[in-house]
């Protein structure tokens, strides 16, 4: 009777929360602590090359001889050809909470001088963590999404990246990396965007739907949730909290400004003091010419000449200098995005002039943001 009670106040507690779609869902908001993903990484030999192999790559050789020898068969190094292997570097994620036995996706990429992986097969190789041990077993045919062709004459062609391909749920794991979260007497929440304001509430939130004192804000980015004791409401505790909604405080106004592809991105909540911006642009134009007059040469009434004179070479320049009309707009006090954006726009001008009016703006004081550039 007592657990179809806590059933039915689950319920009550999610028609409430689903009734209250007006923000942001806490999943979207946050991690939690000790429930991520873990990197695996691997190195092996891809073999059934058409030809785009290693060729005498050592590593290559040597790879092959250790992965022979474990069939009883002692083969000298030198006689091996790699053109149709290569040896290869294997990377995966280790989800939160994948068992034993569950498959995973890795990447295959190649380390030496493969040109190719297209219709390899990677051989066995186990996948191991940072603490060295094997967490997952890799094995499988590769699916490559690109090529490449080369011509008798050593031209070539290469479409998108042919040394690198993936097998679809090509690992086995092996062994399971223990998380806290069934021991675990508190959540602990990580916000992907630290704010004081955004913690606070996100407490007051839960503490609201799930008692007093349930939640406690350690920092600007970390709230701690007190956890049910039985395991078995573990799963529908985390449920429910994760479909919370919260509204987010607004962000710190910022300008980011890309100066190499020239993007701009300035936040909603941008404001400039009283100023006055004048953007124009000065022009100088410079044309360097030569003139060159012909030198003479005068003959008596034999046909001698008498007299010659060399030939003149004088050197033009001519500099043409001018300015566009200034163009000057005016900010009030409290000017918000859309009006720096209408006022810019206006004078119709390029990227390159926002960033160079939004820095003055920003050396004058006058930008009430922080401005980053990439």
């Amino acid at each position: 009777m007592k657990s179809l009670k806590l059933h039915f106040f689950f319920i009550f507690l999610l028609s409430i929360i689903i009734q209250s779609a007006y923000a942001d869902r806490l999943k979207d908001m946050v991690s939690f602590a000790g429930i991520r993903s873990n990197q695996l990484m691997g190195y092996g030999i891809v073999v059934g090359l058409d030809g785009t192999g290693d060729s005498s790559l050592a590593v290559t050789l040597q790879s092959m001889q250790s992965t022979i020898s474990q069939f009883g068969m002692n083969v000298d190094a030198g006689s091996l050809s790699g053109k149709n292997s290569a040896a290869v570097m294997i990377t995966a994620d280790l989800n939160p909470f994948t068992k034993v036995g569950q498959k995973i996706g890795v990447t295959v990429s190649s380390m030496g001088k493969a040109k190719s992986l297209r219709g390899g097969t990677l051989l066995m190789t186990p996948l191991k963590g940072a603490d060295g041990k094997t967490y997952a077993i890799a094995q499988g045919n590769l699916a490559v999404g690109g090529f490449g062709v080369e011509g008798a004459d050593g031209s070539s062609l290469s479409v998108n990246i042919p040394t690198v391909g993936t097998i679809a749920n090509g690992a086995t794991v092996e062994r399971m990396v223990e998380a806290p979260f069934i021991n675990s007497e508190n959540f602990v929440m990580n916000l992907h965007q630290g704010d004081f304001t955004t913690a606070n509430r996100i407490t007051e939130e839960i503490n609201k739907v799930f008692g007093p004192d349930v939640a406690k804000a350690l920092d600007h980015t970390s709230i701690s949730v007190r956890a049910p004791k039985d395991p078995s409401q573990k799963v529908s505790f985390m449920s429910l909290l994760e479909n919370l909604e919260v509204d987010p405080a607004s962000p710190i106004a910022k300008v980011v400004v890309n100066a190499r592809t020239g993007t701009i991105v300035i936040g909603g909540d941008v404001r400039v003091t009283p100023a006055a911006v004048s953007h124009g642009s000065l022009t100088v134009k410079v044309n360097e010419d030569t003139n060159t007059t012909p030198g003479q040469t005068l003959f008596d009434d034999a046909g001698n000449v008498t007299q010659a004179t060399a030939a003149n070479t004088e050197n033009n320049t001519e500099i043409k200098a001018g300015a566009e009309t200034a163009s000057a707009f005016v900010f009030d006090a409290g000017t918000s995005l859309a009006d720096v954006v209408d006022a810019i726009n206006a004078i119709g001008t390029t990227s390159s002039d926002l960033v160079a009016i939004l820095e003055a703006l920003r050396a004058a004081g006058a930008l009430r943001a922080q401005m980053i550039i990439i």
